[in-house]
């Protein structure tokens, strides 16, 4: 059996999964990250305990997946932007309790893998996945293998600049992908036409407090066909269909997986972005070859944590 477990920034979620990567047993506990690294560290062990309590099997491996940057060749959490977490031993810390070898993975990574082995993408040998939340986070799995590059940073796909000197990034660049088309960049270029559409129903939706904004006020809006939201959604697919041709201009994969809160709206999404896409792609041309699906991610929150599982599991 397989163990993967979801490190979030309130929650960490822990399951037993099997080779074919169904859940069959998980539990759930808060992160406690207000109380430093060692508590991060003992959460995700006692979560493990309470998992494998009454177990008798030694799981297979351990993987646990990160949100930040990771050094899986030796078992080291580089750094976490909204965790406590920077050169910590994980791996180490776990052999203590657990003898079984111990995987760490990017959260994204691991989402991506997870589509691979049961979700969206399942079966795909080279997939590019975009998460759509608060950020936009990446994975690429090239040859049924992750690619994590040279220092377990590769896949950082919201930090490529869409457009120069654009919208400032928490990264400290301008014009990333993320401040676009993440669900944070969603909700500004909302508000660049709310303010151009004093009477646009997205301020009657958030009832006139710009806070309470998100992406489900938006594509309310834009299924009612008001004017500002189908400027915001025509604009944000845009964005989207940038970065996506990119990565299929670059990678060629068979399958790109999108998946996140965002995704949520596929119904608003799906046409428009594939017809963007097709627009832009460079193999348009290319009339009798196989050409990369768009899909979107199918297993949700469980995608992370069934795809940390599999970080242990041989020829994924």
């Amino acid at each position: 059996m397989y163990v993967g477990v979801d490190l979030g920034g309130t929650k960490i979620a822990a399951a037993i999964v099997t080779e074919e990567g169904e859940i069959i047993k998980r539990v759930h506990m808060p992160t406690k990250a207000t109380e430093g690294p060692d508590a991060v560290v003992n959460g995700i062990i006692t979560a493990c305990e309470a998992l494998l309590e009454n177990e008798t099997a030694i799981p297979t491996s351990i993987g646990i997946g990160v949100p930040g940057q990771v050094r899986d060749d030796i078992g080291v959490v580089v750094f976490t932007p909204n965790l406590p977490l920077k050169d910590i031993y994980m791996a180490k810390e776990l052999n203590r309790k657990y003898d079984c070898p111990i995987h760490l993975g990017n959260d994204a990574n691991c989402a991506a893998l997870g589509e691979v082995v049961s979700g969206g993408a399942k079966g795909a040998k080279d997939v590019v996945m975009i998460t759509l939340g608060t950020g936009l986070g990446g994975g690429i799995i090239i040859g049924g293998k992750l690619h994590t590059g040279l220092s377990g940073a590769g896949g950082e796909l919201g930090h490529m600049v869409i457009i120069a000197g654009g919208r400032e990034c928490n990264c400290g660049r301008r014009g990333c992908w993320e401040v676009y088309a993440a669900a944070t960049g969603l909700k500004n270029t909302a508000l660049e036409y709310m303010v151009k559409h004093s009477d646009s129903m997205m301020w009657d939706l958030c009832v006139g407090m710009v806070e309470r904004l998100d992406g489900r006020t938006v594509f309310d809006a834009y299924r009612a066909a008001d004017p500002a939201a189908v400027l915001t959604v025509e604009q944000y697919t845009e964005h989207l269909a940038i970065g996506i041709v990119n990565m299929i201009n670059i990678l060629e994969p068979e399958v790109l997986c999108v998946g996140g809160g965002v995704s949520n709206a596929w119904d608003c999404l799906e046409e428009p972005l594939k017809a963007a896409v097709e627009l832009e792609r460079f193999t348009r041309f290319s009339t009798n070859t196989p050409q990369t699906r768009i899909v979107k991610a199918s297993l949700g929150n469980d995608a992370g944590i069934i795809g940390a599982a599999m970080l242990g599991r041989e020829g994924v």
